[in-house]
């Protein structure tokens, strides 16, 4: 008897440890441009269509058609950055005369000696004679290249971008030619030439949608400055985000027209400096107007 109350006196309550409660999951972060675009439909309705409507009805309603092939554009849009778009113009013309592609390689977007513009665009237009050979570009010595387009503005910087992509195009596909970007969805094309350094998905955007009709939306200057003041974009948006914005906010059919509609816009009338506000036909629903504008 002793020995079972001793036994009885040593033992111990063992307890098991509770099992812990599993962590609280993390919620994922609202993707910005589709919280924006719900926000706009719900505080100012219709807003973007309006906006396409009146830009239509005032600037003509742009239709898109192939001006460039695609390495050209890409070169061209390179060429504009930081420039204007008729010295742009000029330093891709002296690529072309510098280094002329042979006349069995030359290709043309609407005929031989035809005078080229691209809807929106701020230049006075060119002579379609084709794309310069690009293993000459390519293989230019590099201060030769920069004194064929200082005309362009920032040549020792975009000399080596421009010799930096086209390397990179022909390592990657054995040839200049993207083409074969038009087999790809919108972003799996914006992806690959956003891989190029240098190449951002504005510059991507206008080669994507102006070589191939591609549903995407360039957002430059003019177009951030318009978007901004009607209130389509929010304040200090970065510009990636805001390409993305875009995207959420338009029908893949409303690319092409809100590009050319918003930057004709901005060059027109709602300039930088100085904005005719007056005979605006966004001024009804314009935040810099009227910052309560619905």
């Amino acid at each position: 008897m002793r020995a079972i109350i001793g036994r009885m006196a040593i033992t111990r309550t063992i307890t098991r440890p509770a099992a812990r409660k599993p962590a609280p999951r993390k919620r994922a972060k609202p993707d910005p441009a589709k919280a924006w675009a719900r926000k706009l439909a719900r505080t100012r309705p219709a807003l973007m269509p309006w906006v396409l409507e009146q830009l239509d009805a005032h600037h003509g309603t742009p239709v898109w058609a192939r001006v460039h092939d695609p390495t050209s554009e890409l070169i061209l849009t390179i060429l504009t950055q930081n420039t204007a778009d008729v010295n742009a113009e000029h330093a891709f013309d002296l690529l072309r005369t510098t280094y002329p592609s042979s006349p069995e390689h030359r290709t043309s977007a609407l005929g031989e000696g035809s005078i080229v513009t691209r809807p929106g665009w701020g230049g006075k237009g060119w002579q379609d004679t084709g794309a310069p050979d690009w293993q000459a570009v390519e293989d230019a010595p590099l201060d030769e290249l920069i004194e064929v387009i200082r005309p362009g503005g920032l040549g020792p910087q975009k000399a080596p971008r421009i010799q930096a992509a086209l390397r990179r195009i022909r390592e990657e596909r054995g040839d200049h030619s993207l083409e074969f970007l038009g087999e790809m969805s919108a972003r799996e094309a914006r992806d690959w030439l956003t891989s190029i350094p240098g190449i951002g998905r504005k510059t991507a955007s206008v080669v994507l949608l102006f070589s191939f009709g591609m549903p995407l939306m360039p957002v430059d200057r003019h177009i951030e400055r318009v978007a901004l003041r009607i209130g389509l974009l929010p304040p200090k948006v970065s510009a990636d985000v805001a390409h993305e914005m875009f995207l959420e906010m338009l029908e893949a059919d409303q690319m092409y027209p809100a590009h050319v509609g918003l930057i004709t816009h901005g060059r027109r009338i709602c300039h930088a400096q100085r904005p005719e506000c007056d005979r605006c036909p966004l001024a009804p629903r314009c935040r810099y107007v009227d910052p309560k504008a619905a």
